[in-house]
């Protein structure tokens, strides 16, 4: 390759630039699909699966250009980089047309994070590979004394760019400008990456960068049609979307949406009323067991703080809640009536909490873990239901949902014999009627040193509804049918219980 010369430091930064956007697309990737599949093993695997086949394909396919005379290799790479800029500007905009459609069409929710992982984030992949392996040719055939440095220097740059990349992805991007923005200013990288490769290509494609120029136009403007963001927010941790399922404007209902997850409803003047079964559970439950108190809760999530104000309207007790993400909470007090004064609130993970007050006691700890296929393991592990334990008072008590297909009931059998090898009494309560065929079932757990003292409650969730605990010898029939193994923060493969086999 000749005919024409780059200076080094310019390849270099090259390279790491168009690296380090293209680990921000990989970063975002997770945000964007949260909304339609939510954040688990399956999702993350699929998106790392997806993109280094991306980049492989763009490293094989670069290598090739990368064998014609400099000029012409330098302004086919500029083209391929606009095609990146275009593929990066349309993702948002293709996740929206063909999210619903292939995970109505794709029965298997494994299937569907894969084939829409693909299908959105591929092409940005392929295209972003293509430039390394050409930057690094003409590096390496323009110093020949030195090829050995040049080719080091350009390993180098791209993986500091992609370390640059992650860390302003998590740290800056996302939190502090959201997805749209974020993929605004990845394509506006691209397109002057574009821009300056068909530069320095000249005279081979002299009109290359006045098209650029329309292209930006062109590009952005296809962000700028997603920046009406389905979300409500975009927090460090979720997309947050508040949703009005009111029947009537002057009695307000609303829904919170987690990524792609209802994660409670609330009614502005009924603060005692739940509207889902788990929650119902919960309350009733729980009261059950330890009214007339007072007694001291700790809840694992907030959400939209269902029974913490439920609890709170009653007087029943000091009330904490760990709610690793400040924006929910900020969310529950002005879109769910949360009145925070009273409780004590900890922007934390629930087991460092729990770890961080080893002398408190309380008489019920509520965990809400779950959703979906999308379960942090740490929080449902031998290791934490011990740490638990311990924060429990005598006669203390610990509930927490569990959502499971009946025809498996593989996660519900794990999580119920490993509480069972900490609690002495474990008992699975869920609404008591047939479930329906390949209905997601909400269940209770309920761990103690002593059985509840009643097996059926009726509550409001908001219809009046009867919930059962299993009798005693379907749990032991459970477990022993399945024979499943102690979840311990070494093995903990809840997204494989959940997630069905291959």
């Amino acid at each position: 390759m000749s005919q024409t010369h780059v200076p080094l430091w310019l390849l270099v930064a090259l390279q790491a630039a168009v690296s380090g956007v293209s680990l921000v697309v990989e970063i975002v990737a997770g945000r964007m699909l949260a909304p339609y599949v939510g954040m688990s093993l399956y999702t993350w695997t699929s998106i790392i699966a997806v993109v280094l086949a991306g980049f492989s394909a763009g490293h094989w396919w670069g290598g090739h250009i990368a064998e014609r005379p400099a000029r012409q290799a330098l302004a086919t790479t500029g083209w391929v980089m606009l095609a990146a800029a275009f593929s990066t500007a349309g993702a948002l905009l293709l996740l929206r047309l063909i999210g619903g459609p292939v995970l109505a069409s794709v029965e298997h929710p494994v299937f569907g994070i894969v084939i829409l992982t693909t299908g959105v984030f591929f092409l940005p992949s392929l295209f972003a590979g293509v430039p390394a392996p050409v930057l690094a040719q003409i590096a390496v055939m323009q110093q020949d004394a030195r090829s050995g440095r040049s080719l080091g220097a350009m390993f180098a740059a791209g993986a500091v760019g992609a370390i640059a990349g992650t860390l302003l992805a998590g740290f800056v991007f996302i939190p502090w400008l959201g997805t749209s923005l974020t993929l605004a200013i990845v394509t506006a990288i691209y397109l002057f990456a574009a821009a300056l490769l068909l530069w320095l290509s000249r005279p081979v494609n002299r009109p290359g960068v006045a098209l650029v120029a329309y292209a930006l136009v062109i590009a952005l403007g296809a962000v700028s049609l997603t920046r009406l963001s389905s979300c409500t927010t975009e927090s460090q941790y979720f997309c947050i979307r508040v949703l009005d399922v009111s029947a009537q404007p002057e009695s307000p209902v609303r829904r919170l949406v987690l990524d792609h997850l209802s994660h409670g409803t609330s009614a502005r003047d009924l603060p005692r009323t739940m509207f889902s079964e788990f929650t119902a559970m919960f309350d009733a439950i729980a009261r059950g067991r330890l009214e007339p108190g007072p007694f001291s809760a700790f809840f694992i999530g907030g959400g939209t703080y269902s029974v913490p104000r439920a609890w709170a309207d009653r007087d029943t007790g000091p009330i904490t809640v760990a709610e690793i993400d400040p924006e929910v909470t900020r969310t529950a007090v002005q879109e769910f009536w949360l009145e925070p004064e009273g409780m004590t609130i900890l922007d934390q993970d629930a087991r460092v909490a729990l770890q961080k007050q080893p002398d408190a006691r309380f008489d019920v700890i509520v965990g809400d873990a779950f959703g979906d296929i999308a379960v942090p393991p740490h929080l449902i592990t031998q290791e934490f239901f011990r740490l638990v334990r311990s924060r429990l008072s005598d006669d203390g008590v610990f509930l927490m949902n569990v959502i499971d297909f009946p025809e498996r009931l593989e996660a519900l059998s794990a999580i119920t014999a490993t509480l069972a090898s900490v609690f002495a009494s474990v008992e699975i309560w869920t609404e008591e009627s047939l479930p329906s065929p390949g209905e997601q079932r909400v269940f209770v757990l309920v761990a103690a040193d002593r059985q509840t003292p009643f097996s059926v409650v009726t509550a409001a969730a908001p219809d009046p509804t009867r919930f059962a605990a299993m009798a005693q010898s379907f749990t032991d029939r459970l477990v022993a049918r399945s024979s499943p193994a102690i979840l311990t923060d070494d093995y903990a493969p809840i997204d494989r219980l959940l997630g069905g086999h291959f």
